[in-house]
């Protein structure tokens, strides 16, 4: 039995996690494979501000760095930001995989321009810099939103009446004004819209939190992992720098 570590980017109750696990039902996956959901110790509100993803990649890259002496097989991010992603990669031999890389690449796989759509403005930041580092932003037809303040905890429970329909039209306009053949979900925390937009849209619609389960699957079927060459490891481990780091965290919130 294969065991993956999807690293929740906010500290949450079970109860909300299990919004998250929800994303496990999107997707066809092997019996042999199994997914823990666990949570950051530290995390910031949203992902807004440039200190916001300091943050989060401190968080993310702390919640992972023991995966793999845990006996899991690989890491998944349930985040678009793929924060941790790099760091761990340098740290652990397992694949890391983050679903914003990830569905950028799917997304080109499948038409030749995507669109990304999203809850609000405050997200652009994280696209840009996925598009840029890839280096295809020319086959990014549009990045809209629907001006709705994200929950990361209850996610759209309650709201689908109001988001789902909001999310069709801002796709719409993507497909018909932009030439999007393509649209991506701008977060995990959109999953639940996506069967809704599925069997609606006339182009495929990727979510990007079930992609991840399913390269995992597939990366570790094939026995390939990310590239030391790309992923050097550090010349000095400081795992114990970053765990006493929220540790003491910790002990401030609770203090």
């Amino acid at each position: 039995m294969k065991r993956v570590l999807v690293i929740v980017p906010f500290p949450m109750s079970e109860e909300n996690r299990d919004q998250r696990r929800a994303q496990l039902n999107a997707v066809e996956l092997g019996p042999n494979i199994e997914f823990v959901f666990e949570s950051v110790r530290v995390a910031p509100r949203n992902y807004v501000s440039a200190s916001d993803m300091v943050l989060a990649e401190l968080g993310a890259l702390e919640a992972g760095l023991e995966a793999e002496a845990r006996g899991f097989d690989a890491v998944c991010i349930d985040t678009m930001s793929d924060s941790g992603m790099a760091g761990l990669r340098s740290e652990l031999s397992i694949p890391v995989i983050g679903p914003g890389r990830a569905s950028v690449l799917m997304a080109m796989m499948l038409g030749h321009k995507f669109s990304i759509i999203a809850m609000w403005p405050h997200w652009q930041h994280l696209y840009r810099k996925t598009l840029t580092e890839l280096g295809v932003q020319h086959h990014c037809a549009s990045i809209r939103w629907i001006d709705a303040t994200p929950d990361n905890q209850a996610l759209m429970a309650g709201k689908e009446s109001d988001i789902f329909p909001a999310l069709e039209a801002v796709a719409r306009r993507c497909i018909e004004e932009d030439g999007a053949d393509v649209i991506l979900l701008g977060s995990t925390t959109m999953h639940q819209a996506h069967a809704y937009l599925a069997a609606r849209l006339p182009v495929p619609v990727v979510n990007p939190g079930p992609l991840t389960y399913k390269l995992a699957e597939t990366v570790l079927g094939l026995g390939l992992t990310h590239s030391r060459v790309a992923y050097p490891t550090p010349l000095t481990s400081r795992r114990a720098v970053v765990h006493e780091m929220l540790d003491a965290a910790e002990k401030s919130d609770h203090a």
